[in-house]
């Protein structure tokens, strides 16, 4: 397999998703996503990932890198203290990260998700 660039993750056009799995109250964030990479023998995919304000609850089971590119946010994992997420963070979620997203300002990532 060949490198993966990712160009201009701040502005590339990505495609509508619809609206997150487990919304909590008004506005319903909306998502969008490019997949760059999907290795599901791996079970490793990278792309790019948007969403817009509203809060919800994560829904992701796998491993997770990622690296805001632009807006803010406030994750709450379970049981601890709210992380307040700006554009330049990067943040690692552990398998089966369980806790609230509050996006104050859309916010875009990208991402990598992975089994270990």
């Amino acid at each position: 397999m060949q490198p993966v660039l990712i160009q201009n993750a701040t502005k590339m056009k990505l495609a509508e998703v619809g609206p997150v799995g487990l919304p909590l109250g008004q506005p319903v964030a909306q998502l969008k996503c490019s997949e760059m990479v999907s290795l599901p023998e791996k079970q490793v995919e990278a792309g790019v990932w948007e969403c817009t304000p509203g809060v919800w609850r994560r829904q992701v089971k796998q491993a997770e890198l990622c690296h805001f590119v632009a807006g803010h946010c406030i994750f709450t994992p379970e049981g601890c203290e709210p992380m307040e997420i700006r554009a330049g963070d990067a943040v690692f979620f552990p398998p089966n990260s369980q806790g609230v997203w509050d996006v104050k300002e859309t916010i875009r990532k990208t991402y990598v998700t992975f089994v270990y």
